[in-house]
């Protein structure tokens, strides 16, 4: 079978780290797999330029624009600080759309997706891209609906990713439908990253998206909230620990982490149980019993409300087996 031809899209003040992840993640495939078809990638930016990176470092392009030429089997735009300016180009955008046309996959990482959206290749579609940037982009493309919870989207045979690192789990995902699941770990393994996010997990958790500094007492509840999980967290129990009246609690968290104590709580346990089962082989019922869950029937009914899926699903993304 012929190599799978994969052009990753540069311009000036591209995301190095977006490119990086895309092409390392691919050829990591070729090394370890030995694919009969392998990944075949080119880096092209306009006139074939140097690309500046937004980090001041210099990639060197391996071919002009004018020269990337299909049938393509990957279509990749990356993100950075400079796709305003590139969206707004319409020698560039132009190359992507006769791309687009003549490559069976279409995808881009993070704000990739402004010159997607540019081309009209998102219109009518739902996709994604950083969550800084998701509110300009709806707003700009009106006929794109943006969802900034997802790490990515499939929708067809176009792909957005949020940004930066979920460039990997995209490329995971590109490998595992390419050559099958068991190269697509091995990749994972061989890079030391997560084995592997499925794309409707959120791009900002509670364990990374930290209450308000500002306000002592709210970091504080928060983080009795992470360290109790099996515990009695209802908000009149958490007015307690915090030493003020329910309703308070309540004005507190609406106003500095925008939704009430018992949604934080849910949130919280729902991830929390999201990493056991990503990172451990425990039972589905000892998982919602460690994380306050009632019964494995609250977390799967929680799950699906958070990430679209079941727990079970959740974890065979991972490659994890649920023990019987």
């Amino acid at each position: 079978m012929d190599a799978r031809s994969v052009v990753v899209v540069g311009y000036a003040g591209a995301e190095l780290l977006d490119i990086a992840a895309i092409t390392t993640s691919l050829e990591m495939a070729n090394r370890i797999g030995r694919p009969d078809a392998p990944y075949r990638i080119s880096v092209a930016a306009p006139g074939g330029r140097p690309i500046a990176c937004a980090s001041g470092l210099v990639l060197r392009a391996q071919l002009p624009l004018t020269a990337a030429l299909g049938p393509l089997d990957t279509l990749v735009v990356s993100g950075g600080p400079g796709h305003a300016r590139a969206a707004a180009d319409p020698v560039i955008v132009g190359h992507v759309r006769r791309l687009a046309g003549q490559s069976r996959r279409v995808s881009s990482v993070c704000t990739g997706a402004s010159l997607l959206a540019a081309a009209g290749l998102l219109d009518g579609r739902r996709a994604t891209t950083h969550w800084q940037y998701a509110d300009h982009l709806a707003a700009e493309y009106p006929a794109v609906t943006v969802d900034a919870e997802p790490i990515y989207i499939r929708d067809g045979n176009v792909s957005t990713a949020a940004g930066v690192t979920s460039a990997l789990d995209l490329m995971l995902a590109f490998i595992e439908e390419d050559h099958g699941a068991e190269l697509a770990r091995e990749v994972a393994r061989a890079l030391v990253t997560y084995l592997q996010r499925p794309g409707d997990q959120a791009q900002i958790s509670m364990f990374t998206a930290a209450p308000h500094a500002e306000h002592d007492l709210v970091r504080r509840v928060a983080g009795y909230i992470g360290a109790h999980l099996d515990g009695d967290l209802t908000t009149a129990a958490l007015a307690k620990v915090a030493g003020v009246s329910p309703r308070h609690l309540t004005r507190l968290f609406l106003a500095h982490l925008g939704h009430p104590p018992g949604r934080f709580v849910r949130r919280a346990r729902t991830e929390a149980a999201a990493r056991l089962l990503s990172t451990t082989a425990l039972p589905v019922a000892r998982v919602a019993a460690r994380c306050g869950f009632g019964s494995a029937e609250s977390l799967r009914q929680a799950f699906v409300r958070h990430y679209g899926v079941p727990p079970s699903e959740h974890r065979a993304a991972d490659g994890r087996v649920s023990p019987r």
